[in-house]
């Protein structure tokens, strides 16, 4: 039998070193960057002596250890357009001139694409619309198959903003809490699993090291150290396996789920010499290459830019494949004549917990609390994540100073009277209110939900439309029922064994059967989905580690049709293997967690839980720039 998603592989009866701390941080993500860069200048008086003291050390400041998975701070995160309005109150002086491929927003538009191959599965209102827009081009400002609306919705305006690279700013708060001498930041350290004795959090456990693939002790293995704090911080994201792990133990409050997220994908590009975009121009974009797929483009200082797409959860397609898709987005009349000339730089992808407050799990607990995106911060109608993460670690930072001062044990009581309370408190909160049911429309359609963002964000969320998220097995259908009408069922079977027999993936076969034109590779800016892994991504793994994507019940997957964990892995680290069970190649995993989202298959008995587990793991992306 296999074990629990929320287990690690690890050697439980083995004799582990102990490190006490007073607080111990999971993941150096927005949410811990604000954490940090705010406690830190309070732990020491302008004379130098501890402010906040340690209770491990005493006559030292209060003893903070952050450990990073990836290879170093600020690797495989995202581009980012933002307010910037918590990160501006840590910040006062916050200069975009002072931070690499910052710039203040100067420009921001929406973009309704059209189809131009008529590929993509349209609805009939859509391809009404689109019928008229069609019609009436010389009325309506519709070049070059997009239609550019007159307006940006204020609740999706980021005036006053700014463009960054989120790996680029990370950097450089992590050079300022560093500074300090005051904080330890460890990267390319994963921490297994969280210490929990009787519903009270310890601190953690890093990961084994020279195992074989299964965990299994192998040379020069190396036990995880466990690290004890007063207080653990996890701000590990969506995917992390630390706060997967506090969800299975503790549960998510009544009528709260993470059933809605987006699988993203970018490149960062040179744009052309000739270019006329100016740094801080926005682009938003819907309509192509699927109804579904929304779209961006940030344009950063010295010609660069950021671009990609969000693939959803409701994209009922079991065909998820991002890479395509995106240069296809990419080939789009109205964005081609934008990129042409230009030249891929770095490439990369992510998961994004798309939730909102519904996704918000318990967010204290008896010596632990809740932090970033993995807590729900995600705004799902703004579209804004950063600077709602960066604010909750600002506000346990806070709680944690006044705790502290008062010489008060982090103990769930406490941590909801002073961090939960003030989270509850914080426009943040009022944010995630307007936003929690914004986009239930989309369960019904793209039209639908297209109208329940509006009604959301137009009236505050006093309305919007009904539709409950469902789960990916209750709504993805089979490869035969997708394509029913446009692909005969033995021609389905018969590239599915083709594909098989030379272990890729099947989108590409079906994506060219039904009229979706090739990719011209350039060897610049189109290159190959193996090409990007090579070129703009640098993807690591180093060896003496488990693999950390599991397929838990393997007779499940051999009885699966769709396989989407194949389809949609956003660094082809998984593709057909013997039996039918997938074969996973984490030498090409960039830890996305796009895997974990996609699987249509439920464990049996447990509907919430699929049957992947994406556990801690190293290495994945190695690019400051996404």
């Amino acid at each position: 039998m296999a074990t629990d998603p929320s287990s690690p592989s690890q050697v439980a009866s083995v004799e582990r070193q102990r490190l006490d701390a007073d607080i111990v941080c999971v993941g150096f993500g927005p949410a811990t960057a604000g954490f940090l860069a705010t406690l830190a200048p309070q732990l020491v008086r302008p004379d130098g002596t501890p402010a906040l003291e340690s209770r491990v050390a005493p006559g030292l400041p209060l003893q903070i250890l952050c450990y990073e998975r990836a290879d170093d701070v600020g690797f495989g995160v995202s581009g980012v357009v933002t307010r910037a309005q918590s990160l501006r109150g840590t910040f006062p002086d916050l200069d975009a001139a002072g931070i690499p491929m910052a710039a203040p927003v100067t420009e921001e538009k929406v973009l309704y694409l059209l189809d131009p191959h008529h590929a993509s599965r349209r609805s009939a209102a859509l391809r009404a619309g689109d019928a008229l827009l069609a019609a009436a081009k010389s009325l309506l400002p519709v070049t070059d198959e997009a239609l550019e609306l007159p307006w940006t919705p204020d609740f999706l305006h980021k005036s006053g903003g700014m463009v960054f690279s989120l790996g680029q700013f990370l950097q450089w708060v992590a050079a300022r809490v560093q500074g300090t001498g005051l904080v330890q930041i460890w990267p390319g350290t994963p921490v297994s699993e969280a210490l929990i004795e009787n519903d009270r959090v310890l601190g953690v456990r890093l990961l084994d090291q020279g195992v074989d693939k299964h965990g299994r002790p192998g040379d020069g293995f190396l036990p995880g150290m466990e690290v004890h704090a007063a207080l653990t911080v996890v701000g590990d994201g969506p995917v992390g396996p630390v706060g997967r792990q506090l969800d299975a133990h503790f549960g998510l409050p009544a009528g709260h789920h993470t059933r809605d997220w987006a699988v993203g994908m970018k490149f960062v590009v040179d744009l052309p010499a000739d270019t006329s975009l100016q740094p801080g121009t926005v682009l938003h974009t819907l309509g192509y290459p699927e109804p579904e797929i929304f779209g961006f483009l940030y344009v950063h200082p010295e010609r660069v830019a950021s671009l990609g797409i969000f693939v959803p959860s409701w994209f009922d397609s079991p065909m998820r494949t991002a890479y395509r898709y995106l240069q296809h987005w990419m080939l789009h009349p109205r964005l081609w004549r934008l990129l042409k000339g230009g030249r891929l730089r770095s490439w990369g992808a992510k998961t994004l917990g798309e939730s909102g407050r519904r996704g918000e799990p318990f967010l204290a607990g008896h010596g632990y609390a809740r932090i970033g995106e993995g807590s729900g911060t995600t705004n799902v109608l703004t579209g804004s994540g950063v600077d709602e993460a960066w604010a909750s670690g600002v506000q346990l930072a806070e709680a944690v100073v006044e705790l502290a001062h008062a010489n008060e044990p982090f103990t769930r009581e406490n941590l909801e009277r002073t961090y939960v309370r003030r989270r509850r408190a914080s426009w943040v909160e009022e944010e995630a209110r307007v936003a929690e049911t914004a986009r239930d429309g989309f369960q019904h359609g793209v039209v639908r939900g297209l109208i329940g963002m509006a009604l959301a964000g137009l009236t505050r969320g006093r309305l919007s439309l009904a539709g409950e998220p469902a789960r990916p097995w209750e709504r993805v259908p089979t490869l035969e029922e997708y394509y029913a009408g446009r692909i005969p069922l033995e021609e389905i079977a018969r590239l599915r064994e083709e594909c098989r027999a030379k272990g890729v993936s099947l989108h590409n076969a079906l994506m060219d059967r039904v009229g979706w034109p090739p990719i011209p590779y350039d060897g610049q800016l189109l290159v190959s989905h193996q090409d990007a892994l090579l070129l703009g991504g640098k993807v690591q793994a180093p060896a003496g580690y488990a693999d950390h994507v599991v397929f838990l019940y393997p007779e499940l997957c051999e009885h699966c049709g769709t396989k989407i964990c194949i389809e949609a892995c956003s660094g082809q680290a998984i593709a057909p293997g013997e039996g039918g069970v997938p074969a996973f190649d984490r030498e090409k995993c960039v830890h996305c967690g796009a895997c974990l989202w996609n699987c249509a298959t439920p464990i049996p008995g447990k509907p919430e839980q699929m049957n992947i587990a994406f556990r801690a793991g190293a290495g994945g992306l190695h690019s400051a720039e996404n």
